[in-house]
């Protein structure tokens, strides 16, 4: 069984730590126990996973132009690859904090005006009633 072979050079197959990957999947509210081959292949998994989503994100970022792999290449696959959208949130672009203060800002006036239209277009349907 894959377990029997795990104990002993389970460090070698996988760079992950299982305890971590175990605590993290516990903290699920359907999961009660974890068996050792579910852990080993969802550590397995995520490796592959990161490995792709590096090895995509380098190619078709600047990574080739620096030799090096950035946030901003990461965050750039996120947020045009349609298989890695999906971590649009969690890869966002950066931004200088006066940007994002002045994009609230926006938000927070372009909101008050989209409430006053609402409420315009309310007393609109109570007079045509």
């Amino acid at each position: 069984k894959m377990a029997a072979r795990l104990s002993g050079g389970e460090n070698r197959l996988v760079s992950l730590p299982l305890s971590r990957i175990r605590v993290i999947m516990k903290s699920s509210p359907e999961v009660s126990s974890i068996n050792q081959d579910a852990l080993f292949l969802t550590a397995k998994a995520t490796e592959l996973f990161v490995q792709y989503l590096a090895t995509y994100s380098y190619k078709h970022g600047r990574g080739k132009e620096k030799n090096a792999l950035t946030y901003s290449d990461l965050s750039h696959t996120a947020e045009e690859c349609e298989t890695f959208q999906f971590l649009a949130d969690i890869l966002p672009k950066k931004i200088l904090a006066s940007k994002y203060l002045k994009m609230l800002e926006k938000e927070k006036r372009d909101g008050e005006v989209g409430e006053d239209d609402e409420e315009d277009e309310e007393e609109e349907d109570e007079d045509e009633a």
